[in-house]
């Protein structure tokens, strides 16, 4: 049996020579073993599986290895495009499917890439961190957290390291910059200004700083001054607190100044006493930005000039008391003058409380000159509203005497003074017609005095334009009781009258039934009926009483009603 080498792959020629050498060395062991063809076959078709079983091993083996070798490009392609997008460039690199070349090739062409586009995007990690952890330093600093910012506090979206965010990012780095140096600025501003302010008024200036925020103690440490809102609006309300307070100190030594100045002139104290207070008084025409020097407003300072003007107060107050009283007694006059009330004991004591309280007496007198001058102004505009006041009670003392006058049935008769009262009586109703002017005028010029100055024109304690109002009301009510008189006395005349028509005068005594026979009259008629006889009847036993006509009875209409009937009968 001939053996013959075949194999799917070409074999080198030392490889065709060594497999024939073998093939014959195992033919001639064969040979002498006395193998025969059958066998020598079978064994010949086991050595080619096993060659073929190693080539499919190897070609399935390599078949992987190019897998992996696409697989690997593919990825190294898809990582280059995500990391080209994640950092905004556009890559110059063909598609692997355009290149010619193995696959080894191509990769040898991606890999640098690849590597040069990691190195970009490591870098600009490294960059948006920095700027990132910059921006939450500077954040946190604003905010008043005292946390200090770490690069491992922050998270950089690696999904957009695009070269347009960066400078976004840039650009808030340098706002936030530049808005924290504006807010260290406003700190050094107002920590200057705290500091020439406690100068100033000899105050603890690091005691003060302190109490604001600690780590505003060190002045030398820029870095470390907070800089959040709530340390600037501290600062800010303790600036305008000190303001104040040296507006205040300011104006209590000016206030001190002026009344030692106007206390020395009164006493005629001698120049080395008022050189000791001439830094108090040197400060009255001063303005508050003027004001530099250190300790000028110390608390000290305004102590010691309290205590020299409350010496100087003491030796001049037994002449102000006496001058104050005297003004009292002039706003008293005034007052009465113009019948204002007063309560003059209650003033005199308000006077002595508060002077034994201490109270400035230059003060209290100059608020009593203001006083006279304020009584002096309202007598004067309540002088034409107080004149028709005069005129109007003058109209009504006259109403009340003719009242009165007019009562009197004896007005006429003859006696001393009766011509006088007449004269009287006929001016009195003159003035009395004048009344409703006098009280409409006088209501005018009251309500354009209170509105011009907003408050009740008072006379006697009481509002005139109530007191006015109570007697146009007392006065309606008094007429219409003289109207109700006059009535009353009209239907007793007429009632009177009436009887003595019907059963005649008290004098006549003609007897039943003869008077007022004329035919045709009204009396005639009645006289006929039951009605007039009980008339008659009736007006025998008032003849007979005296009183007739005397008193109106209670049912005087109802009656005379009825008579008016009795004589259509």
């Amino acid at each position: 049996m001939s053996i013959s080498v075949s194999s799917p792959l070409s074999l080198s020629k030392s490889a065709t020579t060594t497999c024939g050498s073998l093939l014959q060395e195992l033919q001639e062991i064969w040979d002498e073993i006395g193998e025969g063809d059958s066998e020598r076959d079978r064994k010949l078709l086991q050595v080619e599986q096993e060659c073929l079983d190693i080539y499919r091993r190897n070609v399935d083996k390599e078949r992987k290895y190019k897998a992996e070798l696409h697989q690997s490009l593919a990825e190294a392609e898809a990582e280059i495009s995500e990391l080209v997008s994640a950092l905004g460039e556009q890559a110059s690199l063909p598609l692997s499917g355009k290149m010619k070349g193995t696959l080894k090739q191509k990769l040898a062409v991606i890999d640098p890439v690849l590597k040069d586009i990691r190195t970009k995007r490591h870098e600009r990690i490294k960059e948006f961190l920095n700027i990132e952890t910059q921006i939450a330093a500077i954040c946190a600093e604003i905010a008043g957290n005292d946390r200090v910012i770490s690069p491992t506090d922050v998270q950089v979206n690696e999904q957009d390291l695009t070269a347009k965010r960066l400078g976004e990012l840039k650009l808030h780095l340098q706002e936030l910059q530049s808005e924290k140096n504006l807010r260290l600025q406003r700190v050094n501003s107002y920590m200057t200004a705290i500091h020439e302010l406690t100068v100033v008024m000899s105050l603890d200036f690091k005691k003060i700083i302190a109490n604001i925020n600690p780590s505003l103690a060190d002045h030398l440490s820029l870095q470390s001054k907070s800089i959040n809102n709530e340390t600037l609006a501290s600062l800010t309300s303790e600036v305008n607190s000190l303001k104040q307070l040296k507006q205040q100190r300011l104006e209590r030594l000016q206030n001190l100044g002026s009344s030692l100045i106007e206390l020395w002139n009164l006493m005629d104290m001698p120049m080395e006493e008022q050189l000791r207070f001439n830094h108090v008084t040197s400060l009255v025409s001063s303005s508050i930005d003027e004001i530099s020097r250190q300790g000028s407003l110390a608390i000290h300072i305004v102590e010691q000039a309290e205590v020299e003007v409350e010496r100087l107060s003491a030796l001049k107050t037994s002449k102000l008391r006496e001058l104050i009283f005297k003004r009292q007694n002039e706003v008293e006059e005034i007052y009465r003058s113009v019948h204002m009330d007063v309560d003059s004991e209650t003033a005199r004591q308000i006077l002595i409380q508060l002077m034994e309280s201490g109270s400035n007496l230059s003060d209290l007198l100059s608020s009593m000159d203001d006083q006279v001058v304020k009584a002096k102004e309202q007598a004067a505009s309540r002088k034409e509203v107080l004149d028709k006041v005069e005129k109007w009670k003058h109209a009504s003392q006259e109403e009340s005497w003719l009242d009165e006058y007019e009562k009197d049935e004896n007005r006429y008769s003859a006696g001393k003074g009766v011509h006088i009262n007449l004269k009287r009586a006929e001016k009195a109703r003159i003035l009395v017609s004048k009344i409703p002017s006098l009280i409409e005028n006088l209501t005018a010029k009251i309500k354009a005095w209170e509105k011009e100055r907003g408050m009740p024109f008072l006379y006697h304690k009481a509002p005139l334009l109530h007191t006015l109002e109570e007697y146009i009301t007392s006065r309606q009510e008094k007429q219409e009781q003289k109207c109700r008189s006059r009535e009353q006395k009209r239907l007793q005349d007429q009632f009177a009258a009436e009887q003595e028509t019907i059963y005649g005068s008290k004098s006549a005594k003609k007897p039943l039934g003869i008077a007022n026979t004329v035919p045709g009259t009204p009396n005639s008629r009645r006289m006929s009926t039951p009605s007039g006889r009980y008339g008659a009847s009736i007006g025998k036993e008032k003849r007979g009483s005296g009183n007739v006509g005397a008193v109106i009875p209670l049912n005087y209409v109802a009656l005379a009603k009825y008579g008016q009937k009795s004589g259509g009968l």
